[in-house]
């Protein structure tokens, strides 16, 4: 069984759906999705949100490990994506010479905010937690204490693990940064993510990759 958390913020409720109906419709094994909902996690997540946090995941990606009993792997993705491939592929990636596995990025965002308005921040490592395979037996330093009281760097860039030897890497193909990255067929791409905002958001309606977004949308809503 593959196990699967997705990142949920109200606002982009219709980004989380569309994704977990691409992941879904598209898996060859069974999967179990889950949302990370603050009303959810009101016992655990007890931080108080920070004025440069983006979205109301950018911290309780953090609990994945602790929500699994930290036992197997699990997989954490941002809502504000769509998956173009069997996820099985990514998760036969799994390796357990490493703690966590990313997509290492070289993300250096010229503008200052991204979408509704949210500071947009430069930093190493950027956007590397926005899809991770967790070893989760290997993560134990991602207590719901330390999650809480951790900053967002040292979170963010791996610093619970003390050794960025244990940061293992997967195919940039699941993690596209559109906008960011060069454009390539969708084809050629198992994983987009539309960081800068997505075809949700008026202001990004024609981002690229918009058609591919709004097709899946679609089959999701209508039969036949």
């Amino acid at each position: 069984m593959m196990r699967i958390f997705i990142g949920y913020d109200s606002r982009e409720a219709v980004a989380y759906n569309v994704l977990a109906h691409s992941i879904q419709t598209r898996a060859s094994q069974p999967v179990t999705i889950a949302p990370l909902m603050l009303s959810q996690l009101k016992d655990v997540m007890t931080r108080e949100r920070h004025p440069l946090q983006s979205t109301d995941f950018s911290f309780s990606r953090f609990l994945v490990p602790y929500l699994s009993g930290y036992e197997g792997w699990s997989l954490f993705c941002d809502c504000d994506m769509l998956v173009l491939d069997d996820v099985a592929k990514l998760w036969a990636l799994r390796d357990e010479r490493f703690a966590v596995q990313v997509v290492k990025h070289d993300h250096k965002p010229a503008d200052t905010v991204k979408f509704l308005d949210q500071p947009q921040r430069q930093y190493e490592k950027k956007n590397w937690s926005s899809v991770i395979l967790f070893n989760n037996a290997k993560c134990k330093a991602l207590t719901p204490d330390y999650v809480n009281s951790a900053t967002g760097l040292e979170l963010h860039q791996f610093k619970w693990l003390g050794n960025d030897a244990l940061i293992g890497e997967i195919p940039h193909r699941w993690n596209h940064l559109v906008d960011y990255d060069p454009t390539v067929p969708a084809d050629q791409t198992s994983l987009l993510h539309y960081t800068e905002g997505g075809p949700y958001f008026e202001a990004y309606k024609n981002c690229s990759y918009a058609d591919v977004w709004r097709t899946e949308r679609d089959r999701m809503l209508f039969a036949g």
